[in-house]
């Protein structure tokens, strides 16, 4: 004979969740022996519920979005070898670049202030150069060059893609990689990374000026 037992349990948000199991287990008349088979049911259905919530919370859809990688550690670490050779720089200190590559939404780890310091580094740097270039140079005429150079969706985003950051930057699995700002935020912080690793803020503007100019850049200084 087959019996049929069902376990019910309310989870935190008051979703029924109901668990069927079969146990083939025959029933017998003595009642040492049905205490016995009632022990081993139990027993049976504590088993399929830590089953069933290990399966659940290993599910994608209950890992929180912040610690849901979207790609494996390796294949990171190779992303990141090809971003070094595209650069034309070779990091001491690789924790710089990863860290340059990982979006608030991922970590609490990111590149938020990188992010600031690379686009503060790309603004003094574009200055420096049109000086260079015109020392008679209006103020307006810098600040309009600065201002399209740092233009996320013209400018920014268009080198950074170039670059093939939106394959690179670590996000959450349910934020899209290829957005603009995702994409130009992971491209100044890169020049924050250079200046870190170097502890200087002109070889982080050389590689920016050779990234942006090196393939036409939208706008060349």
């Amino acid at each position: 004979m087959v019996e049929i037992g069902i376990f019910q349990y309310n989870w935190p948000n008051n979703t029924a969740f109901t668990l069927i199991f079969s146990s083939f287990l025959p029933k017998s008349s003595s009642p040492s022996a049905e205490i016995k088979m009632h022990h081993l049911r139990s027993h049976i259905s504590v088993v399929f519920i830590i089953a069933a919530v290990t399966v659940i919370l290993c599910s994608p859809s209950t890992v929180s979005a912040g610690s849901q990688p979207l790609r494996s550690s390796s294949s990171f670490s190779v992303a990141l070898q090809t971003l070094q050779k595209n650069l034309n720089y070779e990091f001491k200190n690789i924790g710089f670049l990863r860290r340059a590559m990982t979006h608030s939404s991922y970590s609490e780890e990111n590149n938020k202030a990188f992010s600031i310091l690379g686009e503060s580094i790309i603004e003094t740097t574009v200055a420096l150069k049109l000086l260079k270039l015109d020392v008679d140079l209006s103020s307006k005429d810098i600040s309009d060059r600065i201002a399209e150079i740092s233009k996320v969706e013209t400018s920014c985003a268009v080198d950074g893609m170039r670059l093939g950051l939106q394959n690179v930057v670590r996000v959450s699995s349910n934020t899209d990689s290829s957005t603009s700002s995702i994409v130009c935020g992971a491209f100044r912080s890169i020049f924050a990374a250079i200046a870190l690793d170097t502890g200087k803020s002109d070889d982080a503007g050389d590689v920016f000026l050779a990234v942006h100019g090196g393939a036409g850049g939208l706008f060349s200084v």
